[in-house]
């Protein structure tokens, strides 16, 4: 995947996470997803049709790019959220269908595939299915698991610095199940509650 579309994709999550915790508007961070969306899909466009043989790649910034322009006109235009929680178990399967595709020639690009595929589960779950429980769970591993596993991957790629081999491959798979466990220790926490400061009335 275009390592630039890698950190676009960071940022979103990163906003759609902290959305998540309720600390920006549903609305505001709409309007940045469809920017992101609209960004990947273009981004998509040209990759394909410069080379044709990077389809693959080209296929992963689609399913990330429609993800974040259907969270985004969701947001902004007041609609349910059902629809791209399905999407969203959708894209899910295909993480997973990409992640073996790259198992023998880019075997770090699979585990992250992987991590995806669980994070799109999440926002299958919270979103198609219901599950409010795990909104502090989703928020934090988007924050946590969905910012690094893209942002990290695109700056070494960026500088030429992509990992191989198999240390490589058990580290990435180490460092993304600890930050998932730190999400859901983080994610079951009890929302902190700040008391209301008493009004003094005058007489």
């Amino acid at each position: 995947m275009s390592y630039i579309c890698l950190l676009l994709s960071g940022a979103a999550l990163l906003i759609n996470g902290v959305s998540l915790l309720g600390r920006v508007t549903p609305r505001d961070a709409g309007f940045f997803n469809i920017a992101i969306g609209l960004l990947q899909l273009v981004v998509a466009l040209l990759v394909a049709s410069s080379d044709p043989g990077a389809a693959g790649s080209a296929a992963g910034i689609v399913l990330f790019g429609l993800t974040y322009l259907y969270v985004g006109l969701g947001s902004v235009a007041g609609l349910g959220s059902a629809g791209v929680g399905w999407f969203c178990g959708f894209v899910a399967v295909l993480a997973l269908v990409l992640a073996g595709t790259a198992a023998r020639e880019d075997p770090v690009s699979s585990v992250l595939w992987i991590s995806w595929a669980a994070l799109w589960t999440l926002f299958f779950l919270l979103l198609a299915r219901g599950a409010e429980r795990l909104t502090r769970v989703t928020g934090w591993s988007a924050i946590l698991v969905g910012t690094i596993s893209t942002v990290v991957p695109a700056l070494l790629g960026l500088n030429g610095a992509w990992p191989g081999g198999t240390t490589a491959v058990i580290a990435t798979a180490v460092v993304l199940g600890a930050l998932f466990a730190v999400a859901v220790t983080l994610g079951g926490r009890p929302v902190p509650v700040i008391a209301a400061q008493p009004v003094a009335v005058d007489a």
